[in-house]
């Protein structure tokens, strides 16, 4: 039975191919993504296609919060950056710094008039993001993980930064798949995933994006004698609209097919194979779909490729291993636009 990594790779390239379960939408797909406390294994992004088009002048590399505050808001025409801009609430040196980072990366015009740095948007910053699907993979949904997964669930509904939450579990086939009669918050959906292919078991609740959230940070551990109150915060609609572009920037940056940064596709028992319209890791060592935190140079059965396998072209860019990262990557720039 494949790992929960392999499970959330299928996961990533139904997404990409199929979403929603019902109708067409133009989407990039990442994973791993979230926020300080909460990372979701696989994040879908709903976009405008035009306007991702035009946010790849901004180039390859995801703008930062500092970044995002001085494009989105840098004026048509010349202007000193101070009187340009919005109150940033820290100091404006720093805000110099990311103009000047800014600059080097080719997307904002900058100057120096006598002692002012003045600034001039480049190009517009499009609204290239429409909503935000947030999906836990859970391959094998039993009691106990149900239990686990809860309370995470239930916070990402009181919280409401993504649109959407949904949980991915493998079809069993049965007349009523065994995630339905566990007790998981009403407003999450619940896809079952069988190979390639996924069908909704239960439909979510659409999410108020735009509202305050409340982000639970401690909740009473249960029993009898637990009267403990639980401890949260009110998450300002704003705040939360910020977050969300940052998480979409991240997404649009890294994409799903990046696992190859954090594996070895230079050992030469590493292979892509294509099963269910997915090119999946494999290890000819171990006869099986590996995982990333597996496929590393402490692996034992790490091997580093031949040297005749480089002979076809400079070292830095031959080899199976290069050939796959560049593979990899122009699958990946079909969704990313630029």
């Amino acid at each position: 039975m494949d790992p929960e990594f392999v499970f959330e790779l299928r996961t990533c390239r139904w997404a990409e191919r199929s979403w929603p379960p019902e109708g067409t939408q133009d989407v990039v797909v990442a994973r791993q993504l979230g926020t300080k406390r909460r990372r979701w294994d696989t994040v879908v992004v709903e976009v405008d296609a035009d306007a991702l088009a035009r946010r790849g002048r901004f180039g390859r590399r995801r703008l930062d919060s500092d970044l995002l505050h001085v494009v989105r808001n840098a004026p048509a025409e010349w202007a000193w950056y101070r009187d340009a801009l919005p109150d940033p609430g820290y100091p404006w040196r720093y805000v110099r710094e990311t103009i000047h980072r800014a600059d080097d990366r080719g997307v904002l015009d900058v100057r120096k008039q006598g002692n002012r740095l003045q600034i001039r948007r480049r190009y517009r910053y499009p609204d290239w993001v429409e909503r935000i699907v947030a999906i836990e993979n859970k391959p094998d949904l039993d009691a106990s993980a149900a239990r686990a997964l809860r309370g995470q669930l239930e916070r990402d509904v009181a919280l409401s930064l993504a649109d959407e939450v949904w949980v991915a579990t493998r079809s069993t086939g049965d007349r009523i798949e065994p995630a339905l009669l566990e007790e998981m918050p009403v407003e999450a959906g619940i896809l079952t995933i069988d190979g390639g292919d996924a069908e909704v078991a239960w439909y979510p609740r659409s999410l108020d994006v735009d509202a305050p959230g409340t982000d639970i940070l401690e909740r009473p551990d249960g029993g009898k004698y637990d009267q403990s109150a639980a401890r949260f915060e009110y998450v300002p609609g704003e705040e939360k609209r910020a977050k969300r572009l940052e998480i979409a920037e991240r997404a649009y940056e890294r994409g799903w097919r990046s696992y190859t940064k954090t594996m070895r596709p230079d050992c030469r028992h590493f292979q892509l194979r294509h099963e269910d319209a997915t090119m999946l890791p494999y290890c000819g060592a171990k006869g099986r779909c590996q995982t990333a935190a597996e496929c590393s140079q402490s692996c034992s059965r790490f091997e580093p490729e031949p040297p005749a396998w480089r002979q076809y072209g400079w070292p830095i860019d031959g080899g199976p291993g290069k050939g796959i990262q560049r593979l990899l990557e122009q699958r990946r720039e079909r969704e990313r636009p630029s």
